[in-house]
């Protein structure tokens, strides 16, 4: 019995561990990160959601030197999914959903390189998919869709309270969100 039990526990580590080696990473850009987390959050396989900054040159910036827009970084969140739960595919579509896929250097009110709207591909299958679902976009709303699908980048967390900010600071959360017209705009251009 002790043997049995034994091998269940081993069984059970080896099984949890190839389930956790089976995670993959996707990263976006879609303007504000505040923004880009609900969604991703609520979303059945996706095991963790990040905010950071990548895409530029400096090493370990801060939120106050990204905003600057001159290190090249953009605002994006970082999502580790389990691709048996959630695909890749399904992560486009969220993504898209939730930017203004007609905007250049910016969406919604924040305007400059480091709101952008990007999706950064980690391999080969990735790029194939994004410009995929780029190419569907464009096709579905009939007008050249301006977003980006660059290799990614190193990607570096953004500081402690960026992350959850919209459960950390509701109020603030909506109000940003509403003045921005984020709403209204993602509205007209997907219904």
């Amino acid at each position: 019995m002790k043997i049995l039990k034994s091998i269940s526990l081993i069984l059970f580590f080896l099984i949890g561990n190839s389930a956790m080696a089976k995670t993959q990473l996707a990263t976006f850009a879609g303007g504000c990160f505040w923004c880009m987390q609900p969604p991703y959050d609520v979303t059945e396989g996706v095991i963790k959601s990040t905010l950071g900054y990548t895409g530029g040159h400096l090493e370990h910036p801060t939120y106050e030197q990204v905003s600057q827009g001159d290190t090249g970084h953009t605002e994006a969140i970082q999502i580790e999914y389990n691709p048996d739960v959630v695909s890749y595919e399904q992560l486009l579509d969220i993504f898209w959903r939730n930017v203004d896929p007609f905007s250049e250097n910016g969406q919604f009110c924040d305007r400059g390189y480091q709101y952008r709207a990007e999706i950064f591909y980690a391999d080969e299958k990735q790029k194939i998919e994004a410009e995929a679902s780029k190419t569907k976009v464009q096709e579905k709303l009939g007008e050249p869709v301006v977003v980006e699908i660059e290799p990614a980048a190193v990607f570096y967390p953004a500081e402690d309270y960026h992350q959850d900010y919209y459960k950390k600071n509701p109020v603030r959360y909506k109000f940003y969100r509403t003045t921005c017209g984020r709403d209204k705009r993602l509205k007209e251009v997907w219904e």
